[in-house]
């Protein structure tokens, strides 16, 4: 075993254990290979699912007030000046 590894017991239906034991048989794996490929997937699934954490601006958080100044950023160059 693995030195990285923490042991762990779950109690399974018998049903269920009898079919995770044909169904690693079947793909010519062990059962505890098997297990650890699912639990993997089911992590791998809830990772790949979490929304982003990035702030979205679409729509502006808040709303335009006044009329709109259309400013290109090199007449922002030219305006200002940068060390």
């Amino acid at each position: 075993m693995n030195s990285d590894a923490i042991r762990t017991s779950i109690d399974l239906p018998r049903d269920l254990h009898r079919r995770l034991h044909e169904a690693a048989a079947r793909k010519g794996c062990s059962a505890r290979k098997l297990i650890l490929a699912g639990i993997e997937r089911a992590v791998e699934e809830t990772r790949s699912s979490r929304p982003s954490r990035r702030l979205s601006l679409d729509p502006p958080l808040i709303p335009l007030a006044g009329r709109r100044i259309r400013v290109t950023n090199q007449e922002v160059y030219e305006l200002i000046e940068f060390p």
